[in-house]
């Protein structure tokens, strides 16, 4: 039977606000740096909405999964957007083109890191690894002036990266490396940091060669499970040059 997108859309909602706090959570809508208003959910608690979804219509086709989320993203508060999205990144084996184009708009409108992080490590992140040649899209958003943009496009990086593929990740984080702002910089640094876990010799080769100019923050991050040893070599070196952001 097809979905309902309208019922399901209202039912989801519904139950979405009646588990949120009266009169939302400023405090975590300004720790996430949402725009929206946050109604103050767990995680668990969103988990269980959208596996009880699951369990009710375990065989959705992408048409209906792209339509039910976009009804749901288009609601006004944070919970209903990152619903979505953990709607598109439960049932990524089944996206399609059209779901690629529905994310792709949903970038533009992100702001904050924790919808940023979200989509970008988890539907955005499958949807590349599933399709290879969507590689070349994130190196395009690394040339975006939309920041956030350029954030996600680190965090798409997830699946490669913990697949241990790591020719991707570096590829697309050299071109970020000197980037001005802070929360690309971290990016940077937090995958730097992953890469480092899959292969600790080849992420301290990549940091040593592109030392010169690396932003504090970026080696801050990267260095998090290094030796101290290492990240004041690198801190020392990084400030003998400086270098422009490639553009």
């Amino acid at each position: 039977m097809p979905l309902e997108v309208n019922s399901e859309r209202g039912r989801l909602v519904h139950e979405i606000h009646g588990l949120g706090k009266a009169g939302g959570d400023a405090w975590l809508q300004k720790y996430l740096g949402s725009p929206h208003p946050v109604l103050g959910l767990s995680v668990p608690q969103i988990r269980g909405i959208l596996a009880a979804f699951r369990k009710a219509h375990p065989d959705l086709a992408a048409k209906e999964v792209n339509a039910l989320a976009a009804a749901i993203y288009g609601g006004p508060t944070f919970e209903e957007k990152s619903f979505a999205v953990s709607l598109l990144d439960r049932h990524a084996k089944v996206l399609d083109d059209a779901s690629w184009r529905l994310l792709d708009r949903w970038v533009d409108e992100s702001v904050g890191w924790g919808m940023c992080d979200s989509i970008g490590a988890g539907p955005i992140a499958k949807m590349v690894y599933a399709k290879p040649s969507r590689f070349q899209e994130l190196l395009r958003w690394t040339k975006s002036p939309n920041f956030w943009r350029r954030r996600i496009a680190c965090y798409a990086l997830h699946d490669f990266v913990f697949a241990g593929e790591l020719d991707k990740p570096f590829w697309l984080l050299e071109g970020l490396l000197v980037d001005d702002e802070f929360w690309v910089q971290r990016a940077v640094g937090t995958w730097l940091r992953e890469c480092w876990k899959k292969d600790r010799r080849r992420a301290e080769a990549f940091l040593r060669k592109h030392v010169r100019g690396l932003p504090p923050v970026v080696i801050t991050v990267a260095t998090e499970r290094a030796p101290k040893a290492f990240r004041e070599e690198l801190r020392r070196k990084s400030k003998t040059a400086k270098r422009p952001r490639k553009v």
